[in-house]
């Protein structure tokens, strides 16, 4: 079923926030202008508390919200009362929620193009989340998991959906396979926006320093701090299944590899947790598999939330993805080669 929403029917639902009434069956055919405005939250885990006070844990809970919902974000707080790790709250409709399950989000539409380099291109999701399809001969378009709000895709193929709309063929490199997703949904990258940046500062003069203890990233260009967050490292938990550790290690490492868009988890495109599609901006620096990069399943930075990874804001995995080495060249000549693998700059873990 194609299902065609006016101008006013989908600001109606907008207003009540169905955005999952909004993505179905397939994509959403409105002009660009036609989107909800002021701040959004989408709640990306099973469920969160909507409490009566912003008070963590000593507050009556009014409600719940559930994963993939769209809230109104009327603005945020930073009561005395914690928690201090990341003391900011929202205030909703019902009440109050803790940020560290809420991604803020937009909806950004976009025109799409008729056709897609030979060699592909890199884009990101501009709205909430985007359903994907499969095509298999044999049983037609089926439906799989979802893709977030700022995480980033490879782009090979403009097609018709199954609504008769452009939609972007994805190559995914770790199931080695394709599905598609609607075109107004994503934005494509220009290679200067990932072009590299501070090249004129010797690369032996940089480094990253990461404090397991703060939950901290600091970015030094010789002496001097050029820039500072708040991260999230590995859990002090067993290791898993594999045997690799959850902490993130610590030493002396450098980064050796460098890709925009990385699957990882256990790849079955299942909207189980253990599969995230689409990390952005991802730098590798331990033989593991740990890696900085951009994080769109939680909002909880300054406290240890990871499976070893160093995770940030992605705006700001972004910025360091140009800053660091081994430098990422643009234009991307393919798909296939949009690894970058070389001894980077210094990461320093205590």
């Amino acid at each position: 079923m194609n299902k065609h929403l006016s101008r006013r029917d989908f600001l109606k639902l907008s207003a009540l926030g169905l955005g999952a009434l909004a993505f179905t069956p397939y994509s959403l055919p409105v002009d660009d202008q036609d989107y909800p405005t002021g701040e959004l939250g989408r709640v990306t885990r099973y469920s969160i508390s909507v409490f009566e006070k912003p008070i963590y844990g000593n507050s009556d809970t009014t409600g719940y919200l559930f994963q993939d919902e769209l809230v109104n974000l009327y603005y945020e707080l930073t009561p005395p009362e914690g928690p201090p790790f990341n003391p900011l709250w929202y205030r909703v409709w019902a009440g109050y929620v803790h940020s560290a399950y809420l991604q803020r989000v937009k909806f950004r539409f976009n025109t799409p193009v008729n056709t897609i380099s030979e060699n592909g291109q890199l884009c990101e999701v501009t709205v909430p989340y985007t359903q994907i399809y499969q095509y298999r001969s044999y049983d037609g378009w089926q439906k799989r998991s979802r893709l977030y709000y700022q995480s980033t895709h490879w782009a090979v193929s403009v097609d018709e959906g199954p609504d008769k709309t452009p939609w972007y063929r994805l190559f995914d490199e770790l199931r080695e396979d394709e599905y598609h997703v609607p075109a107004i949904h994503m934005r494509l990258i220009p290679d200067e926006e990932i072009s590299p940046i501070s090249t004129d500062i010797p690369p032996e003069d940089k480094r990253i320093e990461i404090s397991i203890q703060e939950q901290t990233l600091d970015c030094y260009e010789g002496d001097q701090i050029v820039f500072h967050t708040s991260i999230s490292s590995g859990q002090n938990k067993r290791p898993d299944p594999d045997g690799i550790p959850w902490d993130t290690p610590r030493g002396r490492f450098n980064i050796y590899s460098k890709m925009p868009s990385k699957h990882m988890g256990d790849g079955n495109l299942a909207s189980d947790g253990n599969d995230l599609p689409g990390v952005p901006w991802t730098s590798f620096f331990h033989e593991t598999g740990v890696a900085l990069h951009g994080t769109y399943w939680h909002n909880n930075f300054g406290l240890q939330m990871s499976h070893g990874c160093v995770n940030m804001v992605s705006d700001e995995a972004k910025w360091l993805f140009r800053w660091t080495t081994p430098v990422f060249k643009t234009p991307i000549e393919a798909h296939s080669d949009w690894e970058k693998r070389g001894y980077g700059t210094l990461v320093i873990v205590t």
